[in-house]
């Protein structure tokens, strides 16, 4: 996979992701026993949840009740972490914001904590959801009735890292793309909503 990038290799080093990174595997489903869908407790973010941005959907999560934060104090998210399913829909993967510092996350869910010196969870989501990277990590899955990732094959998954100033080279690069998109898309609803209207107006001669 080296020759498809274009950074030289001097300048870049290939890590395994626990060279960089502390990965934990979700809660078993008996800790998450109490989870609800009522409006208290603490959100429990799950692989539904995730959007095709790398962020969390946060209308409809499902919840703790607080009572129950202790016991699961070692899942707790914290700004930069990243979220990837492990079963289900492989490969997809959330990028925590502040916001959700202190949530939980499923058992369907590995938490990947990168060490910030060495590698920029900006940087590390992109690559991670980058397509052949993507085709890569899915090819691990273990085989059976439901594929799935585990952490120690995560462990062991390489990652192009870098220098840190051009994966910020890279993440603003990005984050440029991702707001163009944004400003495309809302042109789009825009003009789907105008659709009706252009057509009412045209048929009733107005």
């Amino acid at each position: 996979m080296a020759q498809d990038w274009p950074w030289h290799a001097s300048e870049t080093t290939w890590l395994r992701l626990s060279d960089c990174c502390q990965v934990t595997a979700g809660p078993s489903g008996s800790l998450l026993d109490a989870l609800h869908d009522g409006p208290s407790g603490i959100p429990v973010i799950a692989p539904p949840d995730f959007t095709e941005s790398l962020t969390v959907d946060t209308r409809r999560l499902r919840r703790v009740p607080e009572a129950q934060a202790q016991r699961l104090a070692r899942f707790a998210l914290r700004a930069g972490d990243i979220l990837l399913v492990r079963q289900g829909a492989l490969g997809r993967l959330a990028l925590i914001s502040a916001e959700q510092t202190g949530w939980f996350y499923s058992s369907s869910c590995l938490r990947i904590r990168p060490d910030q010196s060495l590698i920029l969870p900006q940087y590390l989501a992109a690559y991670l959801s980058h397509p052949p990277v993507q085709r890569d990590l899915v090819a691990r899955a273990q085989s059976g009735t439901v594929p799935s990732l585990n952490s120690t094959m995560l462990n062991e998954f390489p990652v192009w890292s870098p220098p840190l100033p051009r994966q910020r080279i890279v993440v603003d690069a990005l984050a440029d793309i991702d707001e163009q998109i944004e400003v495309q898309r809302m042109m789009l609803n825009r003009l789907v909503a105008l659709r009706p209207s252009v057509f009412d107006q045209l048929t009733r001669g107005e």
